[in-house]
């Protein structure tokens, strides 16, 4: 397995929840698995799945997936314009941590370009057309930043740590979709966050629960 370039996150790396959908695959990408991060996913480069780990060609240690219990970690939805209107007032449009995210970036251009505001009940949501080609990692892509944007403040930018995810069905390519988030707990550096992917007809398609690290100040 292999995550191009176009699917990066930070810098250098693989967006996490594209990354964990991949590594996933590694035992059934529509969940329940969880994946837990070990190191920043390398870019173009061969990774194999060895006894539920991801090991890149050094034998270093990835990712580790495994199966879990079936979780309810569903996020409630809200229409389109509420979610477009959220989109508007994104704080990553003028503040990103990582602006070239392949989810959330806005100088991606070839991007998913899912934007997720604050609504005022601290949730978030965005629109989200999906792209021509839909697979089981874009579901996992999208539950992954607008889980994060709800911990994600200026100053302190946050990366995924684990998430594990449920996909019941995929939207079809152009579908225009809603996506939810909300922090339901925290610890230390550790955030804990739900999100859901809504259909074009509010129908639940996916959901993810995720813990989010935030990174020590530079």
């Amino acid at each position: 397995m292999i995550i191009e370039s176009r699917f990066n996150g930070p810098p250098g790396s693989g967006n996490g929840g594209w990354s964990a959908g991949v590594f996933a695959a590694a035992l059934d990408d529509r969940g329940p698995v969880e994946v837990t991060l070990r190191k920043p996913p390398p870019l173009d480069t061969p990774l194999t799945a060895v006894d539920g780990e991801i090991r890149d060609p050094d034998g270093q240690v990835v990712a580790q997936v495994r199966r879990v219990e079936p979780f309810t970690a569903v996020v409630p939805p809200v229409d389109r314009p509420t979610a477009e209107t959220a989109a508007k007032a994104y704080p990553g449009l003028v503040d990103h941590p990582f602006p070239g995210c392949y989810v959330c970036g806005p100088e991606n251009p070839h991007g998913l370009h899912i934007f997720p505001g604050r609504l005022p009940n601290g949730r978030t949501a965005a629109p989200f057309r999906a792209p021509e080609r839909v697979v089981p990692a874009t579901a996992w892509a999208a539950l992954d930043c607008p889980g994060g944007w709800a911990v994600i403040a200026p100053g302190r930018p946050y990366v995924l740590g684990r998430i594990a995810a449920v996909v019941t069905a995929l939207p079809e390519p152009g579908d225009e979709c809603v996506v939810t988030g909300a922090m339901v707990g925290a610890e230390g550096r550790k955030a804990l966050v739900h999100s859901s992917l809504y259909g074009p007809d509010g129908t639940l398609l996916a959901y993810a629960r995720a813990t989010w690290i935030a990174l020590p100040p530079a």
